[in-house]
């Protein structure tokens, strides 16, 4: 009996499954990615239509916090820090509300994204920036809310928000050349340690060229004012993989000595096991 009822209702979950009903989003989704200069913007929003009736002024009051989109949060996100009316945005992500008025909208950055349309309770610690922008008129409707960023050169771009007969446009500055500049100088100033060993521990792991891989752990040590753990510890057993017991027993031991003063129990268990097989004759 009970194999039966079991067989029954995996058949109802399979039929339930099965006949879940697909119906196009009134408000559908859209993200856009892209790449102003180096910095990478991401929106993700919904885009209401007008379907008919009357949006600024009416469906949308003029004065009042919008949640510029439907359903949750509209959100933009920023990979460095850019520059918005003179203001610095720090990197990341927000929620994006707007205030419509007929001349002018405020365009609100919020830290708190994951709100339902708008927060039960709006938080003035959480505006990361505020400013205004001009509003213009449309000659040409546009039906679906529409959220793009326009304009586009190596040093700014325009985020752009159309809806009905509404249009306003809002500038912000990328650090380009900043971040170019330090890319320049740290690929000119040569490897870093840890450049080193991620090479070092490619050959051991590739198991490719032993020497070549010592060579290189050993350049990471030499360029670590503190010798981490793990660098002495891809030395230790590149030394073994190489024959050279004694010289990875000595390794080893200063590998566990900086992992017990890390507290890190993987690594000091790999080094004593290492040392107690490494030692035996």
């Amino acid at each position: 009996m009970k194999k039966i009822i079991f067989a029954l209702a995996v058949l109802i979950s399979q039929f339930v499954a099965q006949a879940q009903i697909k119906t196009p989003q009134s408000s559908p989704r859209a993200i856009v990615s892209q790449m102003v200069g180096l910095t990478e913007v991401d929106l993700n929003y919904s885009r209401p239509g007008a379907k008919g009736r009357p949006v600024f002024g009416n469906l949308v009051p003029f004065g009042k916090l919008w949640r510029t989109g439907a359903n949750e949060n509209t959100t933009i996100s920023f990979s460095d820090d850019v520059v918005i009316d003179g203001k610095t945005l720090k990197k990341g992500k927000y929620a994006l509300y707007t205030v419509p008025r007929i001349e002018s909208w405020d365009v609100i950055f919020y830290t708190t994204t994951d709100n339902w349309g708008l927060p039960q309770e709006f938080n003035e610690a959480n505006v990361a920036l505020k400013t205004t922008v001009k509003e213009e008129a449309l000659s040409k409707p546009v039906e679906n809310l529409t959220i793009a960023i326009s304009n586009l050169d190596n040093n700014s771009a325009k985020l752009e928000i159309s809806w009905e007969n509404s249009f306003v446009s809002l500038k912000f500055e990328v650090p380009t050349q900043k971040t170019a500049m330090a890319s320049i100088d740290k690929v000119l100033a040569g490897p870093t340690a840890n450049d080193y060993y991620s090479a070092a521990n490619y050959l051991f792991q590739s198991n490719s060229d032993m020497g070549k891989s010592l060579d290189y752990v050993n350049k990471s040590l030499e360029m670590s004012k503190v010798k981490p753990f793990w660098y002495l510890r891809l030395k230790s057993v590149i030394q073994a993989k190489m024959g050279d017991k004694s010289g990875a027993i000595e390794t080893a031991k200063l590998s566990l000595e900086a992992a017990e003063e890390a507290k890190n129990q993987d690594y000091v268990k790999m080094n004593k096991d290492s040392i107690a097989e490494w030692s035996k004759k």
